[in-house]
């Protein structure tokens, strides 16, 4: 982990930011402290931009993952969320809805801070560095973790979606043609026409494109597709 890593945490609760502060300084760590959205939405324009947020889910003016929606419009944030009411559907929602994960209160400050670092190891700055994190647009794809979120929510995709998805990614900006796909990815027992490439990138463009016909996230080239720009776009079939 990279020395002075920036921790913004942000709760109503005068007494969780005095313990926050005393744990994270005492560990090494630069801490921002702010009691509410608005005040953290101030402090983050004016400072050096966190390496990792840790919201309440709770606060007057807006929950802690609305605060963390706003904060990503403006760059990648891990976020840790904290609650008071840590039911099973809660918690499955705010993994879906983006946050990197949850902690019930009362907790432990030894858990909290071990959260943080794993969060950071799997931060998507260190994931973008190995190839395992894209960001084009407002779509969000991690390989890592088999997500695919767009403006901050997960989206549903077949097992063969998420293959099609995976292959492009990981080859982003080059060209894949339509024979790699047919082979790579549907397997021996898709007949070996395009057509049937074409199909899955359909729908594949109906879940992460905002124009579907007029696509900006997965490009149609010369006898294949690729994901991001590489100059060569044919269209969008």
């Amino acid at each position: 982990m990279r020395a002075q890593c920036h921790v913004l945490v942000v709760d109503d609760e005068p007494s969780i930011l005095r313990l926050l502060r005393m744990e994270f300084d005492g560990r090494g760590f630069a801490t921002t402290l702010a009691k509410t959205p608005d005040e953290a939405l101030l402090l983050t324009s004016l400072q050096r931009w966190p390496d990792i947020a840790i919201l309440d889910l709770v606060m007057p003016t807006m929950s802690g993952l609305q605060l963390m929606r706003k904060l990503r419009e403006r760059k990648a944030l891990p976020t840790i969320i904290l609650t008071g009411r840590a039911s099973e559907s809660e918690i499955i929602g705010g993994l879906s809805a983006g946050a990197d994960d949850y902690l019930a209160k009362p907790f432990s400050l030894d858990e909290l801070t071990a959260r943080v670092r794993a969060v950071l190891r799997r931060s998507p700055v260190d994931l973008e560095r190995s190839g395992q994190f894209f960001k084009q647009g407002e779509l969000v794809v991690n390989l890592a973790r088999r997500l695919v979120i767009r403006r901050g929510e997960t989206l549903r995709l077949s097992r063969t979606e998420w293959a099609v998805m995976e292959h492009l990614v990981s080859r982003h900006g080059r060209p894949v043609l339509y024979r790699e796909l047919l082979e790579k990815v549907l397997g021996a027992n898709t007949p070996d026409d395009p057509q049937n490439v074409r199909v899955w990138i359909s729908r594949l463009r109906r879940k992460i494109e905002d124009d579907p016909l007029n696509p900006k996230v997965i490009h149609t080239v010369r006898r294949g597709y690729t994901f991001g720009h590489t100059g060569l776009a044919e269209g969008s079939r």
